[in-house]
């Protein structure tokens, strides 16, 4: 700008920026800034994620080292923890109660073992994805990632723990007269429909979880119910026998039970076909895909807020 002076001269101003009196919002778009921390859109946050795949399984791994580093047996608390649990309650529920009623002796320390291994994956996938945030916030504020890494990676370690706890499982079922066959390559997708439905509640629990920490004392009461309920230490057409139908049905659509008569089914050999529910594989794959896309939608529609407050 210019303006005229006294004496008729012409003086030269100081011209206004040329970004003067714009919003900040469409300043930050002029210059290309973004929002720091802010939820990137869903096909890309994917990307992000699979882009840090190694990290996911190099965390999972150096957990899985550290969870029983402080203990003199180590790792062999993977194996030795679920073992005892079986063994109380057998002696509960096998001796005691007779919750063993229409499961041979050579049937029922195999189902029960099972049981207890392939829901501890689940109880345990639940319990780390209740902290994966709210226990690691140095890690979640210090650094840029997708957070859904957490709550996945803890997931991951658990399958880890069960494939190395399998081989005890193995045993069991061998020494008590089921041998390996070609049922036992079920186990496989059983245990990848099982893993993508732990990631899923692990991702929903993990944003309760950042939000309301108290959630994780509530939790070990919940899994406790749910264990009991899912058929561990008997066999639930068994025990219902004699109820209606549909009662049966809904507790043997209990995916936690799902999973675990998948994997029974393909190990134990006096563990037939007429102990899973219709279409037991469709209720399979419909929990794994049901609760892993819902929970990840779930967890990514917050990614801004973790770490935050």
């Amino acid at each position: 700008m210019s303006e005229t002076t006294h004496d008729g001269g012409v003086a030269l101003g100081a011209a206004s920026p040329p970004d003067e009196g714009l919003p900040a919002a469409q300043l930050a778009a002029k210059y290309g800034l973004s929002v720091s921390g802010a939820r990137p859109p869903l096909r890309e946050y994917v990307r992000q994620l699979w882009g840090r795949r190694h990290f996911i399984l190099a965390f999972s791994q150096a957990k899985l080292t550290a969870q029983y580093s402080q203990a003199k047996l180590g790792q062999v608390w993977q194996v030795a923890t679920p073992l005892l649990n079986a063994a109380v309650y057998y002696f509960i529920f096998g001796l005691l109660l007779k919750a063993n009623k229409g499961l041979g002796h050579d049937t029922y320390i195999p189902f029960l073992v099972t049981g207890v291994f392939v829901f501890t994956f689940t109880q345990s996938s639940v319990m780390a994805g209740v902290r994966a945030i709210s226990g690691n916030l140095g890690l979640v504020r210090a650094l840029h990632f997708p957070r859904a890494s957490l709550p996945i990676s803890f997931a991951l370690q658990q399958l880890q723990q069960l494939l190395f706890s399998m081989v005890v499982v193995f045993i069991v079922t061998v020494a008590f007269g089921s041998y390996p066959g070609l049922s036992w390559l079920l186990i496989v997708p059983a245990l990848a429909l099982q893993f993508l439905f732990n990631s899923g509640l692990a991702l929903i629990l993990a944003r309760l979880g950042a939000k309301t920490p108290d959630l994780a004392q509530l939790m070990p009461f919940v899994m406790r119910t749910w264990m009991y309920a899912s058929g561990v230490m008997f066999s639930i057409s068994t025990i219902l026998a004699g109820k209606p139908e549909w009662v049966t049905r809904l507790m043997q659509a209990n995916p936690a039970a799902v999973y675990m008569d998948l994997i029974r089914f393909a190990l134990i050999d006096g563990y037939g076909a007429s102990n899973l529910p219709p279409h037991v594989w469709a209720l399979a794959v419909g929990w794994a895909v049901v609760v892993f896309a819902g929970g990840f939608v779930f967890f990514w529609k917050a990614e801004e807020r973790y770490g935050r407050g």
